[in-house]
């Protein structure tokens, strides 16, 4: 076990100054190329950018000893002396709103998330939204209130009590609920007071987080995709590209594919902070070195086993509403989508299972095409405030007996394409809004099950997914012809080629079935054969118009034609016709049910 070393990556997420910078430098011992701030722009304008990469290393605590994998899963750094450390990886994250997807690129990475929160200003609009996203991507949380010093000393203790009080009412809804919750200065005096000042409360935060962690499912097997946030060239050395592993494990010699560049190169040399090794597990953070690539040309990406991943333009995902989201998520409406570590637009089209699977168990890992779903102009969820009518119910998207079903999907269709894997993370957001209104912009969160790789998709592949509309139309008997026709009308309007309805089944309000067998005149009436008759009861209510139905002939068609309005019986009797038309039926064939 000697010499061995576990990865843990820890996020610290927060609010635009809330000290998160100042608490990574803080709790760090060593900095990758991208850690506190380095980028030029970032110096310039005193806020972070991009993802800053930094770590510390303690004794693997002997509670996390017995967890630990086969000793040939953990890659061995430093002397075999050594006994097995815990690193931890610290992911520092912007907080600016308009940095939000580098956020959520870091969140998909991180095991456990640190949300700081400055003490003297509690939850703020990002800190919101963090917490959002570490709902969706992570399994554990603690909350540091930070910038403690600048409580005044007599009543610190007071005002660190009350706000730890708040964050822990704020977290009681939420999966964090009894996350712990600790405080810190990270810089003392601010930015611009000198070193000399040392940070209160590290070291107790250490002990928490160490406390806090437990050893993340690692699994090497599986194809090899990191996520690349940084990439640089060293003068005689080559191109590094420095990220974070997502799944499978990778070793010195291996070939590795770009796919967005569809470039492939073998891997020279390998780096974990500054340390050399000759593999990597998923989990780790890493920089690999390679030749003859610009590093112009990869700011950030995916790197890939050769062949592992594919482009797509489409894409049918599972997802769930975030309920702090204000407002219904519209068919036909456009989001920026992140899809893995990319950002682009997308417009949606929802969908469900039909109604009387509803209470199916959800299915994560897969999508079946056999089924069919129902269209939805919006998604279905319960989560809105009581409507008062049925109206509003629609518009909010809200169902009007308050059944919704347990799994939703939706077809995503992206402005350009995206490289992603299968059963990636998917998050749905408004980041056009208005960032200084206080109002979550993350809408929806899910998973990829299937992406369509062909440009023309819509041609080759959306027929074979049945989502079906489901209508209705409704008319009145206007008068019947013998004891097995009548006539009805209301149902189209004069211009509509009845002839597209011949054949499909309507239902009478007396009971009966009945089939439509031809237009009747020029104005939309139409002809209905019913095989099994009019019931006696039907005829008594019917009865008025078999009285004028004595002398039919030419003559009455033609003041049929002419619109010459006929008696009606005194209880009108409706007629029902309800068929599904296929959304991606190239035919539109109307369909209805044997």
């Amino acid at each position: 076990m000697a010499g061995r070393r576990v990865n843990v990556n820890v996020g610290v997420l927060g609010h635009i100054d809330s000290g998160k910078t100042a608490l990574a430098r803080a709790l760090s011992t060593t900095a990758s190329t991208a850690a506190f701030d380095k980028q030029p722009q970032s110096r310039e304008r005193g806020v972070t950018l991009d993802l800053g990469f930094s770590c510390f290393s303690v004794p693997l605590p002997a509670r996390l000893r017995q967890m630990l994998p086969a000793p040939e899963a953990v890659p061995e750094v430093g002397p075999e002396s050594e006994e097995p450390q815990l690193q931890v990886t610290l992911v520092d994250c912007p907080g600016h709103a308009s940095l939000i997807r580098t956020i959520i690129g870091g969140a998909q990475i991180i095991d456990l998330m640190m949300l700081v929160i400055d003490v003297t200003k509690g939850m703020q609009t990002q800190s919101a939204e963090c917490l959002v996203i570490g709902q969706i991507a992570c399994q554990k949380l603690l909350v540091v209130l930070n910038k403690i010093d600048l409580l005044a000393e007599g009543k610190r203790q007071a005002a660190i009590d009350k706000m730890t009080k708040k964050m822990q009412k704020t977290l009681e809804n939420t999966k964090f609920r009894g996350a712990p919750v600790i405080p810190v200065a990270a810089k003392p005096g601010g930015p611009e007071a000198p070193e000399t000042e040392a940070p209160q409360g590290i070291s107790e935060l250490i002990e928490l987080l160490t406390s806090q962690i437990s050893i993340p499912t690692r699994d090497p097997s599986g194809p090899f995709l990191m996520s690349v946030d940084h990439c640089f060239s060293i003068k005689g050395q080559g191109t590094v590209m420095t990220g974070t592993i997502l799944s499978g494990s990778i070793s010195l010699g291996d070939s590795v594919e770009i796919p967005a560049l569809k470039v492939m190169k073998k891997v020279k040399s390998m780096q974990m902070f500054h340390m050399p090794v000759t593999s990597a597990m998923q989990g780790d953070r890493l920089g690999i070195c390679v030749t003859q690539f610009d590093p112009k040309l990869l700011e950030r990406g995916l790197v890939c086993a050769p062949e592992s991943l594919h482009t797509i333009h489409a894409a049918l995902i599972s997802l769930e509403k975030i309920p702090y989201f204000r407002g219904a998520l519209q068919t036909k409406a456009k989001f920026h989508i992140t899809v893995g570590h990319e950002t682009v637009m997308g417009r949606l089209m929802f969908f469900s299972p039909a109604p009387e699977h509803f209470n199916h168990k959800p299915v994560l890992d897969s999508f079946d095409f056999s089924r069919e779903y129902l269209f939805q102009e919006q998604f279905l969820c319960k989560d809105l405030a009581p409507a008062d009518n049925s109206k509003a119910d629609q518009q909010s998207g809200k169902t009007t007996d308050g059944h919704c079903p347990q799994q939703q999907w939706a077809l995503v269709e992206f402005e350009k394409p995206v490289t992603c894997p299968r059963l990636c993370l998917v998050i749905g957001s408004r980041l056009d809004a208005d960032i200084h209104t206080n109002t979550c912009r993350l809408a929806f969160h899910g998973t990829l099950l299937h992406g369509l790789e062909d440009k023309n998709y819509a041609e080759s592949f959306l027929p074979k997914l049945k989502v079906y509309k489901l209508k209705h139309k409704h008319g009145v008997v206007e008068r019947v012809m013998d004891d097995c026709s009548v006539i009805g009308r209301s149902l189209f309007k004069k211009e509509t080629n009845i002839q597209l309805f011949v054949g499909l089944k309507v239902h009478l309000s007396t009971g009966e079935m009945g089939v439509i067998d031809s237009a009747f005149g020029q104005s939309g009436k139409f002809k209905v054969h019913i095989p099994g008759g009019l019931s006696p009861e039907s005829k008594k209510i019917l009865a008025p118009v078999f009285k004028k139905r004595g002398r039919a002939g030419r003559r009455e068609v033609a003041r049929e034609e002419e619109g010459t309005e006929q008696p009606e019986p005194s209880q009108p009797v409706t007629l029902s016709l309800t068929f599904k038309r296929y959304v991606f039926d190239t035919q539109k064939r109307m369909v209805q049910s044997p």
